[in-house]
């Protein structure tokens, strides 16, 4: 399998993280200092700009660790997607194009002779539940608090798919009219756990001993779609189509 990484992209938005990480901790000891400064000056008057900064600084300092840690989370996180997504993915055919960071909002575009699909992944731990593409947290409420404030939640992966699905078929419909890309959605963790009661979009998880894992999702696509199991050969995409997709997609 070919893999194209954006890894321009993702360095710089990695760095970003990294420096964001270091600017929210340095203001946030900073302001608590710069809030206090009576207790070490002894000066309990002060003047109205350093009475507007220090009421300033902290939604500030807020602001700044929200953006610090979803920066974190959708790139700096490790294991990082591509790479377990790789590995998830091993013996699939040769043939087969994996994408990253390229189609934005799709992450990461697989083209394989399953079929073509948009992949969202999470990176999340919890117990979920999902029943027509309509997810539920399973944690207590002190749990729920606590990722609400850190807005680090599950969201609606399945919602999240779809878009992307509908965004990669946009830009593959210019090159082969006739192709349909499927969402899909991967667990990172093997911590994960998901129930499902009623079919939408298909979850799958990267960890092999985990039902369904990606490598048995990819084979039982193969077998519903001719009857063997068997992977196909050709890929969806001519290869001058191919070429085509990724001169002006991929820069």
């Amino acid at each position: 399998m070919r893999v194209v990484i954006n890894t321009k992209l993702a360095d710089r938005n990695r760095s970003i993280a990294t420096y964001l990480f270091i600017a929210t901790f340095v203001l946030l000891i900073g302001g608590f200092i710069f809030i206090n400064q009576s207790l070490f000056t002894g000066e309990t008057s002060i003047d109205s700009v350093t009475l507007l900064l220090q009421v300033l600084i902290l939604p500030i300092a807020f602001v700044l660790t929200i953006i610090s840690i979803r920066m974190t989370n959708l790139w700096a996180r490790r294991p990082r997607p591509e790479d377990v997504i790789l590995e998830g993915l091993k013996g699939l055919s040769k043939k087969s194009v994996l994408y990253h960071y390229y189609h934005f909002p799709t992450r990461h575009l697989l083209i394989s002779p399953q079929g073509v699909f948009a992949i969202v992944t999470r990176w999340h731990e919890g117990n979920y539940s999902v029943s027509n593409d309509v997810w539920r947290t399973k944690a207590n409420p002190l749990s729920r608090t606590l990722s609400s404030l850190r807005m680090d939640g599950i969201g609606n992966p399945s919602l999240e798919a779809k878009r992307a699905a509908e965004h990669a078929q946009k830009l593959l419909a210019e090159y082969a009219p006739n192709i349909v890309v499927q969402p899909l959605v991967v667990f990172i963790s093997p911590k994960a756990q998901v129930e499902v009661s009623e079919e939408g979009v298909s979850i799958a998880f990267a960890d092999g001993k985990q039902k369904p894992s990606l490598k048995d999702f990819m084979r039982d696509v193969a077998r519903s779609s001719d009857g063997t199991g068997r992977n196909k050969v050709n890929l969806p995409l001519t290869d001058e189509q191919l070429a085509s997709f990724e001169r002006k997609t991929v820069k």
